[in-house]
């Protein structure tokens, strides 16, 4: 049996300001059994992922050709999660969260073969009720595996963890993108949606390997629905009760009240950058994001070692993430060398999103009572995904009434600089004097 290791020590624990000497990447794969197979399975599904979101994206496009259309499928990657939360919160906090993934990941298996049957226009209602459920699915694995990951690592282990399972989802955005968009022009649709649903099987092997220890929140009565509604409501309120919870909850969110918008114009401008290499523009354009969010992560880990900085990096983030989508808003959008340097620009944003999201992740797993992670985990998922939802639908609708795809990059651009200097202005003094 593999040794039980207990939740890293809270904040208060903790000397002030620096953070125990953390373990390497390679001692941690090699020492820590149940975050290895966690990182094995979170690799192989994530690589599936991306190709199944790209060729999502060439269905759509293919079968209406509308930028409405495509802003429809990232609505409905992001609304199931808003949607499904409260029903995620309390299966993460009541049920074995290890037995959450792997139900998960067997259902999205099923679900995802069901894109096979989507072959004409009249048939996008179907692509988008699968994307639904699958995202609705998720929305139980992705707070699960957050709530988990301090239940498996030592003291000293666990921003090196999130680091690398959040490098690692930069990484195969990387390679699932690159790699996907030829796949999809070479192969077709059908043969990417069964490659995902294997990679699903895989990653339930994975985590079947696993040993999670958890303190289970207590079950109540009524109906699963409405025990769920009000754990979620509880959840809620722990966020409303401990400002020292919900301020790092606001962080992801506050970069995408700008980066929702331009996640469907960076798609778009990958599908004009290369107009004759179909699926393969929009996967070049994703795969540099994927690269700039797997630097940012262990950037942070290298550069800021003191968590008195962090909120201030937070927002600094936010507002250079921005900033690199003006440069992108104001470059060539023409294949050559003015590509390259397009390419590079997009990185160097999504470095400065990835540093937020994992230092974030980290200041609340650290702040949050293991009983309240999961609800917690998943209300910050439900703004995450609200927001979100809010930016791409008004980009989707600007661009169908004629808005030009430069202007919109610059304009949600501009939302998200001055998102980060906003957080800048009221977070940061809000953490130092330490209200709530």
């Amino acid at each position: 049996m593999p040794s039980r290791r207990r939740p890293a020590d809270p904040p208060e624990a903790q000397p002030a300001g620096a953070q125990p000497a953390e373990i390497g990447y390679l001692a941690l794969i090699r020492g820590n059994r149940n975050v290895r197979r966690l990182w094995g399975g979170t690799l192989v599904s994530l690589f599936g992922d991306w190709f199944n979101t790209l060729a999502l994206y060439r269905l759509a496009l293919e079968l209406t050709g509308s930028e409405l259309a495509l802003g429809g499928v990232l609505l409905t990657k992001l609304l199931p999660l808003a949607l499904a939360a409260p029903v995620a919160a309390a299966l993460v906090d009541r049920l074995d969260r290890k037995h959450v993934m792997i139900g998960a990941d067997l259902l999205r298996a099923v679900i995802v073969l069901g894109f096979l049957f989507v072959r004409e226009p009249g048939d996008l209602w179907l692509l988008y009720t699968l994307a639904f459920c699958q995202i609705a699915v998720s929305a139980a694995f992705g707070p699960a595996k957050s709530a988990a990951l301090p239940n498996i690592t030592a003291r000293g282990e666990l921003l090196t963890a999130n680091a690398l399972l959040s490098a690692s989802w930069s990484v195969m955005l990387a390679l699932g993108a690159a790699a996907g968009g030829p796949a999809v022009d070479l192969f077709g649709t059908d043969a990417v949606f069964i490659f995902d649903a294997v990679t699903y099987l895989v990653s339930a092997a994975f985590i079947a390997g696993m040993t999670i220890p958890q303190e289970r929140a207590e079950a109540s009565g009524g109906s699963v629905l409405a025990q769920a509604w009000r754990q979620s409501a509880d959840g809620i309120r722990y966020l409303r009760e401990n400002a020292r919870v919900l301020r790092p909850a606001l962080a992801k969110a506050t970069w995408t009240l700008g980066g929702g918008g331009l996640m469907l114009c960076l798609a778009l401008i990958g599908d004009r950058l290369f107009p004759s290499a179909g699926t393969t523009g929009i996967g070049l354009l994703f795969a540099a994001r994927g690269l700039g969010t797997g630097i940012g992560p262990i950037l942070a880990r290298a550069l800021f070692r003191d968590t008195r900085r962090w909120f201030a990096v937070l927002g600094a983030c936010i507002a250079i993430s921005g900033a690199g989508y003006l440069a992108v808003g104001s470059l060539s959008w023409e294949p050559g060398t003015s590509a390259l340097l397009l390419l590079a620009t997009v990185v160097f944003a999504h470095a400065a999103s990835g540093a937020n999201w994992v230092l974030s992740t980290t200041i609340l797993q650290m702040r949050t009572e293991d009983r309240f992670r999961g609800r917690v985990f998943t209300a910050d998922w439900l703004i995450l995904a609200l927001v979100e939802s809010a930016s791409t639908l008004a980009a989707s609708v600007a661009l169908e009434m004629g808005v030009p795809l430069r202007t919109a990059v610059l304009a949600f651009a501009s939302i998200q600089v001055a998102a980060g200097l906003t957080w800048l202005l009221v977070m940061v003094p809000a953490e130092r004097d330490g209200s709530g």
